[in-house]
């Protein structure tokens, strides 16, 4: 996500910025980071040479990993679109957010309709710093340092509680989060949560990680080899079948088309080029509750 208004600190992505260059306070730049790995597949300057070697492991498995991640970019923007611009959605809620980029789902948001407000939601110190920077003058949007992984805290939370409304309805993005969640943690009792909290009318923008299994041995063995990339750099990750995604989306009306890949939600235009082997492996929804 990226401000509304530039400031002077923040380096644009056409510009250099080596690895000796002051990194915000806590970053650690010895270990890799999954929101600045994400951020050097997309071209972006907020990595380090921990997270660019990452990067280079992802790619030796499939030189289309890039895709991945922007289809996980524009799942989350053509999501915003619809539902600020077609839905009338006034109230986000980002329990993911990463590194700032050019055009950001609250800049998307509040294109749409001027009284959107959105709450991003990272532990990465990264993304906090850079992204309380980007949004220092944007009243509308908002950086919060929770674990979302307990929903009731994080909506009790005094920024959270304070900027949205959850007696009405509010979008929350829960996408490439639980993945990340191991299976001892429920995470399926944690989207519950969430959605337990929610007023009718609010929705659920959802992305996993997919294991098809004996569906399709080839894929499964790329999507627990891709595993394996994050587990060697300390960042638990945790494919999941088709059964067990849709299980976690108890409670909520999917749209068209349901749970799908996620270049194959909504589109913006025809396929131009084949789907490389991973985008397969990345599902994505929008639910509502009624």
């Amino acid at each position: 996500m990226s401000g509304s208004k530039q400031t002077g600190s923040r380096m644009t992505r056409g510009e250099e910025s080596p690895d000796v260059r002051e990194a915000p306070a806590r970053v650690n730049i010895a270990r890799a980071s999954i929101t600045r790995v994400y951020d050097a597949l997309l071209g972006g300057k907020d990595n380090f040479q921990v997270d660019r070697d990452m990067m280079a492991r992802f790619l030796s498995l499939d030189p289309g990993f890039v895709r991945v991640v922007q289809d996980r970019r524009d799942f989350i923007m053509r999501a915003t679109r619809y539902l600020a611009g077609q839905l009338g959605v006034c109230q986000f809620l980002d329990v993911g957010a990463t590194l700032p980029e050019k055009d950001n789902p609250h800049d998307v948001a509040q294109r749409l309709n001027r009284e959107a407000t959105m709450v991003y939601v990272s532990m990465d110190p990264g993304v906090l710093a850079h992204g309380r920077a980007q949004v220092a003058d944007n009243d509308r949007t908002h950086m919060v340092e929770a674990d979302f992984r307990n929903p009731q805290q994080l909506v009790e939370h005094p920024v959270v509680a304070k900027h949205l409304n959850f007696d009405e309805p509010v979008a929350v993005f829960v996408v490439s989060t639980l993945q990340h969640v191991r299976p001892e943690s429920d995470p399926a009792g944690i989207l519950a949560g969430y959605v337990d909290l929610l007023a009718p009318g609010s929705y659920v923008v959802f992305g996993h990680w997919y294991d098809p299994g004996a569906e399709d041995p080839g894929l499964s063995e790329l999507a627990h080899d891709l595993n394996d990339v994050y587990r060697d750099a300390g960042v638990g990750a945790w494919p999941r079948s088709r059964a067990e995604i849709e299980g976690m989306l108890t409670g909520l009306e999917l749209l068209d088309p349901g749970l799908a890949i996620l270049a194959d939600w909504w589109p913006d235009g025809p396929r131009l080029h084949q789907l490389a082997r991973s985008q397969h492996l990345a599902l994505g929804a929008v639910g509502v509750k009624r």
